[in-house]
């Protein structure tokens, strides 16, 4: 028995096979235009939608002008706050706007507390060098001393005064110099010349004499031969204007018949001897046997003038 195996299809013709695959392109193709046809209309129907939604807000914002009027009005409130100062944030800006101006107000304001301190501190420091001076001498005494005494630097002093030298002349013209300028005013024509001399012994004694400035004048009489400038200074500004101012008292009392002897005129020094002697005695010898300046000149002036004041 023969066996037959089952007969294949015969394959299609070529042309066949070319027309299949020319549709199958074709159906795809049309199939990616269909796709992208359908993406443009999404994206232009978004892009209406999106046109349409800016346009609908466009709309909404043009239709409400009350709420743009609001702060269209702020920048007159503004302008009206920094005039008033009544609004904050205008009054902050306008301070920083004048910074530089209200700087240099602060400036001439605190020129004042500045100078009292600069003099302030000067005063520390002649304080600081009578006490040293008194202590240690002319000769002996620092600038450091007295910077530690006064509790500044050694260089703020030199701030205030070239050397030692000018310290001490300083420290003589506001200590000695004032009490003395007052024998240089016009003297009153009312009062007799011994009730002048009596107002200058009570100045001189209740300033000078009784206080730590008759230092200086001891200092000078101590230690004036070894420093010759300081000794000339002392004369012109200390001892030529008390002379003279002696002097034209005594002149004064020849004038009115209350001195008798001419010879103190010529001779002022004697008129004021009394308080040199206390402010040399005292020094020495105060411990043990103090001299009163007050008695002591009443005493001169009772032999100036005779027992009792003149009526």
């Amino acid at each position: 028995m023969s066996r037959h195996r089952p007969r294949s299809a015969s394959p299609a013709p070529k042309g066949a096979r070319k027309d299949a695959r020319a549709k199958s392109t074709a159906a795809k193709s049309t199939a990616a235009k269909s796709t992208a046809a359908k993406s443009t209309a999404a994206k232009s129907t978004a892009a209406k939608f999106t046109a349409a939604k800016s346009t609908r807000a466009k709309s909404t914002a043009a239709k409400s002008p009350p709420a743009k009027s609001a702060p269209a009005k702020s920048p007159p409130a503004r302008s009206a706050s920094r005039g008033s100062g009544s609004a904050k944030p205008a009054a902050a800006k306008s301070v920083h706007a004048k910074q530089p101006h209200a700087a240099t107000r602060g400036a001439r304001s605190t020129a004042g507390p500045r100078a009292q301190r600069a003099s302030a501190r000067r005063d520390a420091i002649l304080a600081a060098a009578l006490a040293e001076f008194s202590k240690r001498g002319f000769a002996t005494t620092r600038i450091d001393d007295v910077a530690r005494r006064a509790r500044v630097a050694k260089g703020t002093i030199y701030l205030y005064f070239k050397d030692k030298d000018t310290l001490f002349q300083e420290l003589v013209r506001t200590t000695l110099v004032p009490t003395l300028a007052r024998l240089s005013a016009p003297l009153p024509e009312g009062l007799p010349t011994r009730a002048l001399f009596e107002a200058f012994v009570e100045a001189f004694v209740d300033e000078i004499v009784a206080t730590p400035r008759v230092e200086i004048m001891r200092l000078m009489i101590a230690e004036g031969k070894q420093f010759p400038a300081l000794a000339e200074f002392y004369y012109r500004e200390v001892v030529s204007k008390g002379l003279a101012a002696m002097r034209a008292l005594i002149e004064r009392g020849r004038a009115r018949g209350e001195i008798n002897v001419a010879a103190l005129a010529r001779n002022p020094q004697l008129a004021i001897a009394p308080l040199m002697v206390t402010v040399v005695w005292n020094g020495l010898f105060g411990k043990f046997a103090k001299v009163d300046a007050r008695d002591m000149m009443k005493t001169q002036l009772d032999l100036m003038f005779g027992r009792g004041r003149p009526e």
